[in-house]
């Protein structure tokens, strides 16, 4: 497999490339204008790259596209339509991306050997993915009995969650404070309402609760939206022992 990422930008001089005109499997990329979540569109075609072309006059979200194919174009269109429908599932299983696809795609009738051989070229496309700076796919929780786990606390909120490579994980069922103060500031305040607003956040008994685990970029914007003011996310998140992240991870 081979996977090829461009700008929006230079669309046309990428056109030269013989293998954004293979059959395969694109994946536009963007994000929301308060850059809260990442967006991403997930297609295929015969020819990826007149796919593309048709969603640079009429998507305005994305910014990148990374097109995976084989080397020498050897998927067929039921090869791509396969790739599209189980990406497309494993996008919303893991959560990472909002999927900007107006609805989902059938499974197509494949033999259950090709589906092998399909199922070992996602993962390797999972893998491309990733070192390319887009972890679609990538499971928010690492599964490692060593990990570190970090609490944030207030009076009526208590978080926990991990120090991550992609920023501050936090997990689900996360209870943040339910009334903003004025240190909030706007920025503060429009990032728990946009997670509001797309359900992350929801209120339970008096309470903001996460219903889903979340990745912030920073520490700070975790411990801002946990306790609904302004915070050094370096000093709020602690271990169990009461070590900050600051004296664990930066000193």
């Amino acid at each position: 497999m081979k996977a090829i990422l461009f700008p929006r930008n230079k669309i046309q001089e990428v056109a030269k490339r013989d293998m954004v005109h293979y059959t395969g499997v694109y994946f536009l990329f963007g994000s929301t204008e308060d850059g809260a979540k990442p967006l991403v569109y997930i297609g295929e075609g015969e020819d990826c790259f007149k796919r593309i072309q048709s969603h640079n006059c009429n998507k305005d979200f994305w910014t990148h596209c990374v097109i995976i194919s084989t080397k020498t174009d050897e998927y067929t269109k039921t090869d791509g339509k396969y790739l599209e429908y189980h990406s497309l599932v494993k996008a919303k299983e893991i959560g990472r991306y909002i999927i900007e696809n107006d609805g989902g795609s059938n499974k197509p009738s494949i033999s259950e050997s090709r589906e092998y051989d399909l199922l070992d070229n996602f993962e390797t496309a999972k893998m491309l993915l990733a070192t390319l700076g887009y972890p679609v796919f990538e499971e928010k929780r690492k599964k490692d009995s060593k990990k570190e786990l970090f609490y944030c606390k207030g009076k009526d909120a208590y978080a926990e969650g991990e120090y991550t490579e992609d920023g501050m994980l936090v997990y689900k069922g996360g209870k943040c404070t339910l009334k903003e103060t004025p240190t909030a500031g706007p920025w503060g305040i429009n990032r728990r309402q946009t997670l509001i607003q797309d359900h992350i956040l929801v209120k339970e008994n008096g309470m903001y609760v996460f219903q889903e685990d979340y990745i912030f970029d920073s520490v700070s914007a975790a411990a801002a939206t946990v306790l609904a003011r302004r915070a050094n996310g370096w000093k709020e998140w602690k271990n169990k022992e009461g070590k900050t992240l600051d004296e664990l991870k930066r000193k």
